[in-house]
């Protein structure tokens, strides 16, 4: 079986960390998708701020972290909160050596994922993206 073309998208935004209640500090961040991964996405920090490194978490829990709190483990998503006056989409990510507080434009987040990365493998149908024979034989191997 022929692999299949590998096709991509992404955004850089314009992000902020959060490093207190009424403090933040600018930073330029990256989302990615890829149909070869089509249950991740990927959330990449650049500029200064680039030590952070890349974050892979599921598409569908950026998805669901538009629209209400959603999370477990070390990607928590909050969506924009119009009564506490934040319209940003907030992500706290964990890591060995720490945390950190993300807040991403949800309008720029919501109509990436709607026109781009839904466009590429739509909701539901990412099982038949991934090309099974490599990963059982990565499993085995």
């Amino acid at each position: 079986m022929p692999a299949q073309e590998v096709i991509s998208t992404d955004i850089v935004l314009d992000a902020q960390i959060v490093l207190g209640e009424h403090e933040s500090v600018d930073v330029p961040v990256r989302l990615a998708y890829r149909s070869d991964d089509p249950l991740a996405v990927a959330l990449e920090f650049l500029g200064p701020a680039a030590e952070a490194g890349t974050w892979h978490f599921s598409r569908d829990l950026l998805w669901e972290g538009l629209q209400k709190p959603t999370g477990l483990g070390d990607v928590r998503i909050w969506p924009p909160c119009p009564c506490h006056g934040r319209t940003a989409l907030r992500i706290m990510l964990l890591g060995d050596d720490g945390s950190v507080l993300v807040d991403l434009p949800s309008r720029q987040v919501r109509r990436w994922l709607r026109r781009e990365s839904f466009a590429l493998v739509p909701p539901g149908t990412e099982g038949g993206a991934i090309d099974w024979d490599a990963e059982l034989s990565g499993l085995a191997g």
